[in-house]
């Protein structure tokens, strides 16, 4: 089967969307698939070109031509990604769609999402009227009301969506899908366990320390664990963006010199921060997945998360992730029980590892495989 993926992230970004495009794409050749991969590749080169967009860590696709394949597969919604949708439309194939991101938590953060989706519905031929297309510049509930609108209009066009989580699948809801709803999470590979720690005292953060990762709770919720454990230590990793606001956030605390904050690292070099620390802290309420979660189960390390909808691990069937309330002091115990407990953290590394050998990335991609048979004989 040939098979056209179509993503908004270039390589190397440090983003899930990334790492789970390139993921999926690498399994499917692996499994004998013909796959065109297009996504944001230097400007000078053959491939999408792109250009950076100044200060954010994001490139914008020019236009290109793309090879007709029998299953159209998006990840995003930018430039690339609605010419996913356009192909779809033009050879008259199935399309695919994994939502990663929820736009919705994201659209009153960052001013990007309401310019991609005044991007989206032209190139959908929405026919919006220039009062429709100006809703999106009033945060609130009137921007949420024509986000939705345009979500249906994507849904519409879609044979399935794919969420990663049961979490993203309920968050379909608001758009009506007519499509088929598979949640499928994306897999991460078993690795060597990490050493067993006694009285564990690092906390570890992956990710960004932009407002929807939520860094305020992590912090406030850190202060208290410091308060109550003097020799605790939080390394931030990932930090690439309002890192002058967080020192001043760090030092406001009285956090100087009590949290390492690090840039992003090549993905293979953050297994070692999985494995220097004691438990991994994960504060955003907007993710619909994380990788990080999985990766960090995978080396044994215990996570706590302020999330309570992402309580459940791909492959498991019972035992959950350590999850509590979204409050610094809900998430601030949840942190000590973990460094405090080692029974408690020995189990939970034991049941994130269990649950990673259950899903193994063969089977994701034969489900995945699956899907796309299903939508091309619908489609028949």
């Amino acid at each position: 089967m040939r098979i056209a993926h179509f993503c908004d992230s270039h390589a190397g970004r440090p983003d899930g969307v990334a790492r789970s495009a390139e993921l999926t794409v690498r399994l499917l050749r692996a499994a004998g698939h013909e796959v065109d991969f297009y996504r944001p590749g230097p400007l000078l080169r053959r491939g999408v070109r792109s250009v950076p967009v100044p200060v954010r860590q994001v490139r914008v696709g020019l236009p290109f031509t793309a090879r007709p394949a029998e299953v159209v597969h998006v990840h995003s919604t930018g430039p690339i990604g609605m010419a996913g949708f356009r192909a779809a439309a033009d050879w008259g194939v199935p399309l695919v769609m994994t939502w990663h991101t929820d736009l919705l938590a994201y659209a009153d953060l960052f001013a990007e999402i309401p310019v991609g989706a005044a991007w989206c519905a032209l190139r959908l031929d929405l026919g919006w009227s220039p009062r429709e297309f100006l809703e999106l510049t009033r945060p609130g509930a009137v921007r949420r009301r024509r986000l939705i609108a345009l979500g249906r209009a994507m849904f519409a066009r879609m044979a399935v969506a794919i969420a990663p989580s049961a979490k993203a699948a309920a968050g379909f809801a608001a758009f009506e899908p007519a499509a088929e709803i598979c949640v499928l999470p994306t897999p991460v590979a078993s690795v060597a366990p990490r050493p067993a720690r006694h009285h564990g005292n690092v906390v570890l953060s992956v990710g960004r320390a932009t407002p929807e990762k939520n860094p305020e709770l992590l912090l406030r919720a850190f202060a208290r664990v410091r308060a109550a454990r003097p020799d605790a230590r939080l390394v931030m990793l990932g930090v690439s963006q309002q890192g002058r606001r967080l020192a001043r956030r760090i030092a406001a605390l009285g956090l100087d010199g009590h949290v390492q904050v690090h840039p992003p690292v090549p993905h293979e070099a953050v297994a070692g921060f999985y494995r220097a620390a004691d438990v991994l802290a994960f504060p955003s309420t907007t993710d619909t997945q994380s990788l990080v979660l999985a990766e960090a189960e995978a080396t044994g390390l215990p996570v706590v998360v302020a999330d309570p909808e992402l309580a459940v691990r791909p492959g498991a069937t019972e035992a959950g992730r350590f999850a509590c309330a979204p409050t610094p002091p809900a998430f601030a115990a949840a942190l000590l029980r973990m460094l405090d407990d080692d029974a408690l953290r020995a189990r939970a590394a034991r049941e994130g590892r269990a649950a990673v050998a259950a899903y193994p990335p063969e089977v994701f991609v034969r489900r995945l495989a699956e899907i796309y048979d299903r939508a091309g004989r619908r489609r028949s």
